[in-house]
């Protein structure tokens, strides 16, 4: 199909809006200037530009690329997006799927949509450690473009949607991982911009993938009873459409929703119910021109139908944080069952289907295209991301508190002066003192709810009035952290922790690392321009920030020696002296007679091929770190971390020279390494248990546990646990060290980093 409008040759089926705009688009004899205020020739253009570079490249499904940008456009159209968003629709994969620079998109299409583009475009480019790393720094990216315009998420949520639409053709892992994101980030965001249709069909997909079986249950179930159940909500509708116009009210529009799967699964799984015993499947939504007739309307069903205790909430006196207003009834319906009731206004009912996308789509708002910033005030939540993002190191921790902050359910509570404060579920005086201001957080010393004190880790409620008493010299308590809810008061309690402590930290830091390298020239060290880029690679921006960092334990000592290693390695010049042997002694020979252990080709050490050799118990070295043979007597090679203790007396000649053998580090059959752990932690019931939990979590076989303790002293917990190489190590230290009630982590042995 061609377009009027272009030259271009279009090989494929285009939507009906798309071919009037290239039919209605500016003549090419216009400047460049007058095209770039035509909205058809800014779509237009950007159409062209995207099917000429995706030209050539298919979908996993095999049909042209260029009709995921095509579809993509086309549900911001319908949401009512601007002309620089529709094009963003149709140029959101060129800079990451092309050669096309961001610079080239904005000289095209001008800054509003190199903005957009940018914002969405994904970091595959850029190298990561891991696939948990490179996901947090997509969302942090996200955010930060979030922060300057909200539609940027708006035309996110659209590739995410088309992208699960046909999400059937990828592979089963990759339609698991894509699910399963979608489920904690993408719909949770949808829904706090207040998109319920793109929210509703985003969780409906999720579900479909991630649980095959119940879905298809669900809608077997649903279809089965779609019949009977639409006749009663039509004799329902009947009803209380002749009751409203008796009472002079004008009904816009009375109509049944049905619910969509998951969310009738969500609530067989919370209310521990069958299929059958879910009575509100569907819901009746009542339009009406004013907020008066709302409650007009309410009376009026109250007095059709009996109300059910419980079951009213006023989302119109008190909107949800996404700007969700409405008035939720449930009443007794025609057969007896429960039947839900939605009545709100022609305005509270666009915001609701479309959220932030109202802003621009309808008339209320004077059809403004202006960007929403993180500023608005309905925007609270996007601020308090933003706020500690940028200090948060580790990605796991950054990926569970965007997840904390996007959760559904809310609680209200009120300050003394009746302003309404929104909370995550399980929140405290404490998430709500720091919510306030940080300088309340920082400075509580009591709380009164409802003009009673209470212990500051009681949970709110709905509807609680909180009260935060103060004092100059109160500071937060790190048991704080072991009952708040929200990311925001976590944060600022170690921040608090941070900076009242720095000099401390600080020096305890230096003393860590002066320890590892050596007194001798440690303090032009710290000043050399190898220590700054070793601070920068740990992302501080000074040597004294990361010596905080390392006192506080919010780095670790062995990454920043991993770094300072890569460091001085880099500025070397590389030379390649073959390994000096030991002479050939009696021991040596014996050893060649010996069995052979290993073998060339998938030994984990290099150096010992055709010998027999065992890892060195005292030092138990792993992949990534450093190691040394020592030949033994009888026992073949001995396999030490360099610098352990035992070496300080071997002769020269016993020492062979190895590595790990990094083939062998990435085949199939992965080796595991024993290693021994102390943990120094509070004294509580089920420290252990939960310790053993967060290693299970992340696959890590226990061998041994042993836990020693004394009363009003910490508990002791030696661990052995079997360990791929150094970075997982690592790894186990940073999420072990994240638990509240953890004091010290270290290693076992005597070559202790």
């Amino acid at each position: 199909m061609s377009g009027t409008a272009t030259s271009t040759t279009i090989d494929v089926t285009l939507p009906e809006w798309l071919n009037k705009c290239l039919r209605e688009s500016s003549p090419r004899s216009e400047t460049e200037d007058d095209r770039r205020q035509n909205d058809a020739s800014l779509i237009c253009r950007a159409f062209e530009f995207a099917y000429q570079l995706h030209q050539g490249q298919s979908r996993k499904s095999g049909e042209p690329y260029i009709c995921h940008p095509v579809a993509v456009a086309g549900l911001l159209r319908d949401l009512g997006g601007s002309p620089a968003m529709i094009a963003a629709g149709f140029l959101h994969d060129v800079v990451e799927d092309t050669d096309v620079t961001i610079e080239e998109i904005e000289e095209r299409f001008g800054a509003e949509v190199r903005c957009l583009v940018e914002g969405v475009t994904k970091l595959s480019k850029f190298n990561f450690k891991s696939k948990t790393e490179s996901q947090a720094e997509n969302f942090r990216r996200m955010f930060l473009a979030m922060a300057q315009d909200i539609r940027v998420i708006v035309v996110k949520l659209a590739d995410r949607l088309h992208n699960m639409r046909t999400l059937q053709y990828m592979s089963e892992d990759s339609r698991r991982r894509s699910a399963q994101e979608t489920r904690d980030i993408f719909a949770p965001l949808a829904n706090r911009l207040g998109i319920w249709r793109i929210k509703w069909e985003l969780e409906d997909l999720a579900f479909k993938y991630l649980e095959p079986d119940a879905f298809r249950e669900m809608q077997q179930h649903v279809s089965e009873k779609r019949t009977a159940r639409e006749e009663k909500l039509a004799k329902a509708t009947e009803i209380l459409r002749e009751r409203l116009q008796q009472t002079g009210i004008q009904c816009l529009e009375i109509s049944g929703r049905p619910k969509h799967l998951y969310s009738i699964y969500q609530k067989m799984q919370r209310q521990q119910k069958e299929f059958h015993e879910i009575y509100d499947l569907a819901a009746l939504r009542i339009i009406v021109q004013t907020n008066e007739e709302c409650y007009r309307a309410l009376a009026v069903v109250h007095d059709a139908f009996r109300p059910i205790p419980g079951r009213f909430k006023d989302y119109i006196g008190l909107p949800k944080p996404n700007r969700y207003q409405s008035l939720h009834t449930g009443v007794i319906g025609l057969t007896g069952r429960p039947l839900e009731i939605q009545i709100r206004t022609l305005e509270m009912h666009h915001i609701a289907e479309y959220g932030i996308a109202a802003h621009w789509k309808y008339k209320e708002t004077g059809g403004s295209n202006t960007p929403l910033t993180a500023t608005d005030e309905k925007f609270t939540w996007l601020r308090q991301l933003l706020e500690w993002q940028s200090d948060l190191k580790d990605a796991q921790e950054y990926l569970d508190s965007v997840k904390d902050n996007l959760f559904e359910d809310d609680v209200y509570v009120f300050t003394p002066k009746g302003d309404v404060v929104s909370l995550n579920p399980g929140s405290t005086s404490i998430d709500f003192a720091y919510r306030i201001h940080t300088e309340v957080g920082n400075h509580c010393a009591g709380t009164k709810v409802n003009g009673r004190m209470v212990p500051l880790s009681t949970r709110l409620q709905n509807g609680d009035i909180v009260e935060i008493l103060t004092q100059k010299n109160s500071h937060p308590s790190l048991d704080w952290l072991n009952f708040v809810r929200t990311s925001t008061a976590k944060y600022r309690i170690k921040q608090w922790y941070k900076r009242s402590r720095r000099e401390e930290n600080v020096t305890r830091g230096r003393e860590l690392l002066e320890k590892e390298l050596g007194k001798t020239g440690f303090e032009n060290l710290l000043k050399s321009d190898a220590m700054h880029t070793v601070a920068e690679k740990c992302n501080y921006h000074s040597v004294e920030d990361l010596l905080a960092g390392l006192g506080y334990g919010e780095v670790t000592l062995n990454l920043v020696l991993n770094r300072w290693r890569e460091v001085v390695k880099s500025q070397q010049p590389v030379t390649v002296t073959p390994p000096v042997l030991p002479k050939e002694s009696a021991t040596t020979k014996s050893l060649r007679d010996l069995p052979s252990s290993s073998r060339a080709s998938d030994s984990p050490i290099v150096g010992v091929e055709g010998l027999v050799y065992h890892l060195a118990g005292c030092c138990t070295p792993i992949p990534g770190e450093s190691i040394i043979g020592v030949v033994t007597r009888g026992r073949g090679i001995s396999i030490h971390r360099q610098g352990c203790h035992n070496l300080d007396n071997v002769e020269g000649e016993r020492l062979v020279p190895v590595k790990w053998n990094s083939a062998a580090e990435h085949s199939n059959r992965p080796h595991t390494y024993p290693v021994n752990i102390q943990i120094e932690a509070l004294d509580r019931v089920g420290v252990l248990k939960d310790i053993l939990s967060r290693l299970s979590d992340q696959g890590i076989n226990v061998r041994h546990a042993q836990v020693k303790t004394a009363s009003g002293q910490p508990a002791l917990m030696d661990l052995g646990i079997d360990i791929r190489d150094r970075p997982q190590l690592e790894q186990v230290f940073v999420q072990i060290k994240k638990m509240s009630d953890i004091i010290n982590i270290r290693r076992v042995g005597q070559a202790e980093e």
